[in-house]
């Protein structure tokens, strides 16, 4: 597969991904997967899933999970409610996680991902410690699927999550960079974390952010592809310096609104084999 292949996020049954007949009509080749619902993630699914796939000639990149209870409705909300990190929900996240591995196995898949969740800044604090253990146990799992666990960016700095990928001591423990995510959760600006980040990417999104007039205290804006923050030009160039070489996912967050959504995925890709075009 030649450099860069484009990507959609896509969904079956849940979640904030296009339907896989969009990603087949906008005719990308790749997709990451936000993980379907436990009575989807059977065998006899796994099998059909990867018909539809052979037969629309698209490749499977990455399986992402996600969970009930989750809201991103404000950034304390985000806070209390995402990913492993809040201890009530943290058992049964862990092993639907498991399961949701096993599914992405099934699926040939060798990549699982997620929003962890607001690791804790104090890294001596016994929450910190916890989800570094939480993290450790999720690693060994995929290792012994043959996969590799990506953590999204955006709720903490680059600085940070360099540090907490260090405490987890995992060699399967990498990065999904999302540019917008650090725009709109005001973590850093997004060029300067990825040259900082860079090692440890083996994924990344592409969508774009404005700014909030409080960054980290309020929502930055989710806007289409190119009229935002990012600046996707020099994204490209320096995921380019970095040598990342893999898919470009783009993600645009309005399931609510799938004619709007594909018409600005369809945007960003013609947006982004633009600079594809531009940057061989």
């Amino acid at each position: 597969m030649s450099r860069w292949p484009i990507g959609v996020f896509a969904s079956l049954d849940a979640g904030l991904g296009v339907k896989l007949e969009v990603a087949q009509e906008l005719g990308v080749p790749t997709i990451q997967l936000h993980a379907p619902s436990r009575a989807v993630r059977t065998e006899r699914h796994a099998e059909n899933f990867l018909m539809r796939l052979a037969s629309m000639k698209i490749t499977l990149t990455a399986v992402f999970g996600g969970f009930e209870g989750e809201s991103y409705a404000d950034i304390p909300t985000t806070s209390r409610t995402v990913g492993l990190v809040p201890p009530e929900t943290r058992a049964a996240r862990v092993a639907e996680v498991k399961e949701i591995a096993d599914f992405a196995k099934l699926l040939g898949c060798p990549v699982v991902a997620l929003h962890l969740g607001f690791i804790p800044h104090d890294a001596a604090a016994g929450l910190y410690r916890e989800v570094v253990d939480v993290t450790r146990d999720l690693c060994d799992h995929c290792r012994a699927n043959g996969q590799s666990l990506h953590l999204e960016t955006g709720q903490e700095t680059a600085d940070d999550l360099l540090r907490f990928i260090a405490d987890v001591r995992r060699d399967n423990l990498f990065i999904n960079f999302d540019p917008a995510n650090m725009i709109l959760y005001g973590t850093g600006n997004p060029i300067q974390a990825l040259w900082k980040v860079g090692p440890y990417v083996r994924s990344v999104h592409c969508k774009d952010g404005r700014w909030a007039a409080n960054p980290g205290q309020e929502w930055g804006q989710e806007v289409p592809l190119g009229h935002g923050d990012v600046g996707f030009e020099t994204y490209l160039r320096t995921l380019a310096a970095i040598g990342y070489t893999g898919p470009l996912t783009i993600e645009r967050e309005i399931p609510q609104q799938p004619e709007r959504q594909k018409a600005e995925v369809g945007h960003a890709v013609r947006l982004l084999e633009g600079l594809k075009a531009k940057l061989a």
